[in-house]
């Protein structure tokens, strides 16, 4: 029971310790003019559904939920946003070339279509992030517009 005791105390004090180490914060003022939103004609649906499900990994500046500051989770969070910024960014869309905007369209697709993005614990939280069919449908059909019109 010692032992417990002793892992028990020294677990809480790294958490609490843990706590005192802050995260990156994704968060920007401005919208850049290379932003899908700008660059394209965007209509007023499609802009909602990309701006609630996607632009919290995928762009420059996240709505953060109030348990972001707590250790591990903001870790956590902190690397799902890095590595969704990585894979694309709805903020740089402008400084693709036409070969790299097609390729992340087709991506775009393709995980929209296999239910791949959003991603299962995001929308778990963020219930008004999960798309419904008609959300797909007319994602799917303006990302191929858009892929069509760079050809």
């Amino acid at each position: 029971m010692k032992v417990v005791k002793i892992i028990a105390w020294i677990l809480g004090i790294v958490l609490v310790g843990i706590q005192f180490i802050p995260t990156e914060r994704n968060q920007s003022d401005t919208v850049p003019e290379t932003d899908f939103m700008i660059a394209n004609k965007v209509p007023e649906s499609v802009m909602k559904t990309v701006s609630t499900s996607c632009y919290d990994c995928h762009s420059n500046n996240t709505s953060y939920p109030w348990y972001n500051k707590v250790q591990p989770i903001a870790w956590y969070l902190q690397y799902h946003i890095n590595e969704g910024k990585d894979e694309f960014n709805f903020n740089e869309w402008g400084n693709y070339s036409n070969r790299r905007k097609k390729s992340k369209l087709r991506s775009i697709i393709s995980q929209i279509e296999e239910n791949e993005m959003p991603l299962g614990s995001y929308t778990l939280v963020h219930k008004d992030a999960i798309l419904s069919n008609d959300n797909k449908t007319e994602l799917i059909d303006y990302m191929n517009l858009l892929k069509d019109e760079l050809e």
